[in-house]
């Protein structure tokens, strides 16, 4: 589960809203050991107070997931990563995770990354099949 989710390109963030619903949005990410780095860049965004920020402020569950579909639905998979997400501002993790990101994708060379970064330690793997 690991490999196919380190590999994947796109993943989907989950996080609880203040009413306790859900919010998703997709995300580009990095796994660094039992860690999930994503960042607030600078691609087509309003503005860099976003509400995954706010509700990692206020309730650190986060889920994040990885899938992969194809026409031979023998090929489909999905992977999630249940944990505790924070937010990182500024700092050395900060920094590392950016180079880690940047490392993964070469799109960053090129889109700064000047908000914070997300880091959701995974506490439990789930997938099918």
């Amino acid at each position: 589960m690991r490999e196919r989710a380190a590999g994947a390109k796109v993943a989907h963030l989950a996080t609880v809203r203040p009413d306790g619903t859900p919010h998703v949005v997709p995300c580009c990410f990095v796994l660094d050991r039992d860690t999930i780095y994503s960042a607030i860049d600078a691609k087509s965004k309003s503005a860099l107070k976003l509400q995954r920020l706010e509700n990692l402020r206020r309730h650190s569950a986060a889920a994040v997931l990885v899938d992969h579909y194809d026409d031979d639905w023998a090929e489909l998979w999905w992977v999630r990563a249940d944990g505790s997400g924070r937010v990182i501002d500024h700092g050395e993790e900060h920094e590392r995770a950016k180079s880690l990101l940047e490392g993964k994708y070469p799109q960053y060379r090129y889109v700064a990354i000047p908000g914070a970064v997300i880091a959701v330690a995974v506490e439990r793997w789930r997938g099918w099949p």
